[in-house]
C-alpha cells in the first residue's frame, strides 16, 4: 500500500507537563508525512483521550503517538490503542511502562551489565529534613520526562524544588548520587544506533529550558569522545533499548565522567521511548547525521507502526 493509500492520525497535545512540547512535535511530524504523500489528520488530545479513540471510524491504518509525558509515553494510550486494535508508533504497554519508571528501568539497565549512578527512593519530607544520600545529589520525580522537576544538590544548595505545595509529582522521589562530566545521548532506531551527541549547555545543566530553547545547548555531533566510549555509549544504549523491550526509535541519555580516571567512566540516566520530533530535538538530528532526513524518520516510523499482540 502506497502512502497516498494510507491514513494517518497524530496524537499531540495532551495533559502532562510536556504539553507544549508535544504539540511542536506534532505539527512537524504532519508537516512531513504530508510531504511524503500520506493522508494526514492531527488530535490535540485533552481528558478525554478514550472517548476521541473510541470514535475513530473508520480507523486510521496508523497512529503516529507524538504525545509526551504522563499518559503519552508511560504505556496509558498505547494500551488505549492495543485495545482498538491501531497500529501505533514507538514502543508498546510495557517497554513504556517500564522506561518511565526510573528506578525500575535502571533494574533492568544493570542485568544487562550497564552501569547506572547509585540512587534510593525516599519520601519528600525525609529529603527536606536532610541529606538521604552524600553531597552531591540529584532530586527527580519517578515519573517525568524533560528533565521536569529535577534539581541538582550541591554542597551550598537546599532541595527548593520539593518545598513548593504546588509539587505535583508525588510524596516519593528519586534521589540519585550526582554524576559529573559531560551529557551524551544515542538515539536508536530499530535495532542499531545512529550515532551520539554530547550536549553544552551555557549555563547549569540540561533541563527543560536548555532543551528546549534556541541558543541554550550546543550539540556536539559526533561527541568528541574517546573511540572507546563512544563505542561503549553506543552498545549500552541498543542493550537499554533491547533489555526494555522498546521497538521504533527510542533514545538513550547517560554521563560520561572524564573528570579523574582515563579515559572515563559512563553511567546510563534513563531512555526516552518518546523522544522530541522538534526543530531542536535530538534523534532528527542524529538521524540526519546518519544520512536519514526527517521526512524518512517518521515515514519509517509509521511503516514500522504496530500492535504488541
Amino acid at each position: 500500500m502506497s502512502p497516498q493509500d494510507k491514513r494517518i492520525v497524530v496524537l499531540m497535545g495532551g495533559t502532562s507537563c510536556e504539553r507544549d512540547v508535544s504539540l511542536v512535535s506534532g505539527a512537524a511530524v504532519a508537516r512531513a508525512l504530508a510531504e511524503a504523500g500520506y493522508n494526514i489528520e492531527t488530535i490535540d488530545i485533552g481528558n478525554d483521550i478514550g472517548a476521541v479513540l473510541a470514535a475513530l471510524d473508520p480507523a486510521p491504518d496508523a497512529i503516529f503517538n507524538a504525545l509526551h509525558g504522563r499518559y503519552g509515553e508511560d504505556g496509558c494510550v498505547q494500551g488505549l490503542l492495543e485495545l482498538l486494535r491501531i497500529p501505533y508508533t514507538h514502543s508498546g504497554v510495557l517497554a513504556s511502562a517500564l522506561a518511565m519508571n526510573k528506578p525500575m528501568a535502571k533494574r533492568l539497565f544493570q542485568t544487562a551489565g550497564i552501569p547506572c549512578a547509585d540512587h534510593v527512593i525516599a519520601h519528600r519530607d525525609d529529603v527536606l529534613a536532610g541529606n538521604v544520600l552524600p553531597r552531591p545529589y540529584v532530586i527527580k520525580p519517578i515519573n517525568e520526562g524533560s528533565s521536569v522537576g529535577v534539581q541538582i544538590i550541591l554542597e551550598n544548595t537546599e532541595p527548593t524544588i520539593l518545598r513548593s505545595e504546588n509539587w505535583p509529582f508525588g510524596d516519593l522521589v528519586m534521589v540519585e548520587k550526582y554524576i559529573p562530566g559531560r551529557e551524551l545521548t544515542v538515539a536508536v532506531m530499530g535495532d542499531r544506533a545512529l550515532g551520539v551527541t554530547e550536549l553544552r549547555t551555557s549555563g547549569g545543566f540540561y533541563d527543560y529550558e536548555a532543551k528546549y530553547t534556541d541558543g541554550k545547548t550546543s550539540h556536539i555531533v559526533p561527541a568528541a569522545v574517546p573511540p572507546d566510549i563512544y563505542q561503549a555509549a553506543l552498545d549500552y544504549a541498543v542493550a537499554a533499548h533491547e533489555i526494555l523491550g522498546c521497538r521504533g526509535v527510542s533514545r538513550a541519555d547517560l554521563r560520561y565522567d572524564d573528570t579523574k580516571n582515563d579515559p572515563g567512566d559512563l553511567y546510563m540516566l534513563e531512555v526516552n521511548t518518546q523522544p522530541g520530533m522538534t526543530p531542536l530535538s535530538l534523534v532528527p538530528e542524529l538521524a540526519e547525521y546518519s544520512g536519514i532526513s526527517f521526512v524518512e524518520l517518521v515515514s519509517w516510523m509509521v511503516e514500522n507502526a504496530a500492535c504488541d499482540g
